[in-house]
């Protein structure tokens, strides 16, 4: 299980980047839209336009804020602890087998595979994240309707 950690981990720093790259090239094919923009003999349709880009540009700058922040928060994650240490209990940066699921506590990227594994990357401040974190092997947790039971702790 440490080598699908390992591979996860650099999953989600792919991912991570791979979505700022996404939004700074959103951002800059906005700016470089709303610099070509000329003044049309349609004056209203040209102030919306300008209007509509610069609500874009906006909505990207706060998606790259996010991003940005995820990926600070992702660095300061201690992956390398010993094995005797991260085992015990549920800790920012566990990998945690339980028997419904299994999650990465961490950031919230959603559902990553590695090797035909389904694995759900979450943040600690999420639901499921409140409720793992401190948690030991056999814990059984409770969530909305279903109950599981915390087989592993990586």
């Amino acid at each position: 299980m440490d080598e699908i950690k390992q591979q996860l981990i650099k999953e989600c720093l792919a991912l991570l980047n791979k979505r700022m790259y996404q939004i700074q090239k959103s951002i800059k094919s906005i700016e470089e839209s709303l610099a070509s923009e000329t003044k049309s003999s349609a004056g209203d349709k040209h102030e919306t336009g300008r209007a509509m880009l610069q609500l874009e540009r906006e909505k990207a700058g706060f998606r790259l804020k996010e991003i940005e922040e995820m990926l600070q928060t992702f660095s300061r994650i201690n992956f390398n602890r010993t094995s005797e240490e991260s085992n015990k209990k549920v800790i920012i940066g566990s990998l945690v087998k339980t028997s419904e699921h299994t999650y990465f506590i961490a950031v919230s990227l959603g559902e990553i595979i590695i090797n035909n594994l389904k694995i759900y990357c979450i943040s600690p401040q999420s639901p499921i994240g409140k409720l793992l974190v401190g948690k030991t092997n056999k814990d059984i947790v409770s969530f909305q309707s279903s109950k599981f039971t915390i087989l592993e702790i990586w």
